[in-house]
């Protein structure tokens, strides 16, 4: 994460991982506006994942629309899109703020929030067609 100030405004740059997605995003001051991928989030079809990004905004309450919140992912699948969003969007807003109340709601909400999931796909074995299925056998 870094922070920098620029013509006197203060501007984040946080990011996040989860399976093979990467997030970078970007936080400076505004109204309360959140973009993926240069697409603002109510455009975004996925219900679930544009729920999944909005949840760090949502828990600190008024200070959301002291803020514009730009994101870039890459990788995966939306939903571990969505994720590594959400994990870049609170690191940045802790690291905007710099307050330690809100580092705790996000820890008392979900501890994956700020520390990211370790939990990754299981790769496939040599000689099988994925990581635990195995041939049938027809002779039993």
């Amino acid at each position: 994460m870094s922070s920098q100030e620029v013509s006197g405004h203060k501007i984040v740059v946080s990011s996040g991982k989860r399976k093979t997605s990467v997030a970078v995003a970007t936080i400076k001051p505004g109204k309360g506006r959140v973009w993926v991928n240069n697409v603002p989030l109510e455009v975004i079809p996925i219900e679930l994942a544009k729920n999944k990004i909005l949840e760090p905004l949502l828990l600190i309450g008024d200070l959301r629309n002291a803020i514009d919140v730009k994101v870039r992912v890459r990788g995966g699948g939306w939903m571990s899109q969505a994720e590594a969003s959400r994990i870049a969007i609170a690191r940045g807003i802790v690291e905007y703020f710099g307050l330690e109340e809100i580092k705790r709601v996000y820890k008392d909400y979900d501890r994956h929030m700020l520390s990211g999931d370790p939990r990754q796909t299981e790769p496939e074995k040599w000689g099988r067609i994925s990581a635990r299925r195995r041939w049938q056998k027809s002779y039993r």
